[in-house]
């Protein structure tokens, strides 16, 4: 069994691909500092795959720690890197913050896969990379826009430095997954979405609201040029997600990939806009969600949604789930840990 590490397992993405990682074989080690996330999603993965992965409570913030990590485990076969600050709104406020964990973390994370004679690297990248893009939907060779805010700064950089890191290191294969807004949960409700504090994503905000933890949602803009006057995304069920990140994995280690560093979408193709989300959950709920027009969002864009051709074509993945499923299945998870 190869040996896979995933930092940023515990997390909501990173959870769920571990899950998809042991059901196909792989032995996996995460690491997680735990700051938004906690031990019990390593029991809902448990429970899930009926093996635990092994588990390293780690800084990666801290190089002598990532290196001793390494020492430590000297047969990683490939890398899944999700371990990184993730929210727009706070990126805005906590600029350096953001900068520090997201871009050092992964710097020390390739400095040690760089020095292998062959190493395998999967990044957690994001459609903000495009900024606000020219053409819907968005393909892999949209231009790189200014990025709104300093979270898809990271990523654009992240990115950067990955690909001038490939350059001059052959040894060195790595994939971007350049994903759009992932939703959802386990369809055992087991793991899914648990933001610590309030939520910065719609999703478990609607649930939230739902679940009565929340008086009411607040939808940030009805004015901008859409058709329903909302912001558009493309809302891809975690799970889907998940199984991308397996099949990369698998295009780098069977030496498929075309070039030592690809980038693909990953989406649905399909984009809804938050009035519409918030249709859905009220149609599979049943319930009536009460929510409110307010101010514009610094670091929002308009609107954003995939051409996903070169994912369906090349790694020979897809999306399979629908809208109302995944906002489904996010609502039994919200029910399951609310206790309703």
């Amino acid at each position: 069994m190869d040996k896979i590490l995933v930092t940023g397992g515990l997390g909501f993405i990173g959870s769920h691909t571990v899950v998809e990682l042991q059901s196909e074989g792989f032995e996996v080690v995460i690491i997680d500092n735990l700051s938004n996330s906690s031990m019990d999603v390593l029991e809902g993965i448990t429970a899930i795959s009926g093996k635990s992965p092994i588990f390293e409570k780690l800084e990666l913030k801290d190089k002598s720690a990532v290196q001793n990590f390494f020492s430590k485990y000297k047969d990683i076969k490939g890398v899944i890197h999700f371990a990184a600050s993730k929210a727009v709104g706070e990126s805005v406020q906590e600029p350096l913050m953001y900068y520090e964990n997201n871009l050092n973390t992964l710097i020390y994370v390739l400095q040690e896969l760089a020095a292998k004679t062959e190493a395998n690297f999967i990044f957690s990248s994001s459609c903000t990379v495009y900024g606000q893009a020219d053409e819907m939907p968005i393909t892999e060779n949209a231009a790189i826009k200014p990025a709104e805010s300093p979270y898809g700064n990271t990523k654009q950089i992240g990115e950067e430095i990955i690909k001038d890191t490939c350059k001059v290191k052959p040894n060195l294969n790595a994939i971007a997954l350049r994903y759009f807004n992932p939703i959802g949960a386990h369809p055992t409700a087991r793991i899914g979405e648990l933001p610590i504090g309030v939520p910065q994503n719609l999703v478990p905000f609607i649930t939230q609201t739902g679940a009565g933890l929340r008086d009411a949602l607040s939808v940030f803009g009805d004015d901008y040029p859409t058709p329903d006057g909302t912001c558009i995304r493309d809302y891809i069920h975690v799970v889907d997600l998940a199984k991308a990140h397996v099949v990369a994995l698998k295009r780098l280690l069977s030496k498929k990939n075309i070039a030592n560093y690809e980038t693909f979408n990953i989406g649905t193709g399909v984009g809804s806009s938050v009035l519409e989300v918030i249709h859905a959950f009220e149609r599979v709920s049943d319930k009536k969600l009460n929510y409110q027009i307010a101010d514009r969002r610094i670091g929002d864009v308009i609107s954003a949604y995939a051409d996903t051709t070169k994912a369906n074509t090349e790694l020979g993945w897809e999306a399979k789930s629908s809208l109302n499923e995944a906002i489904l299945s996010a609502w039994k998870w919200e029910k399951k840990i609310r206790g309703l």
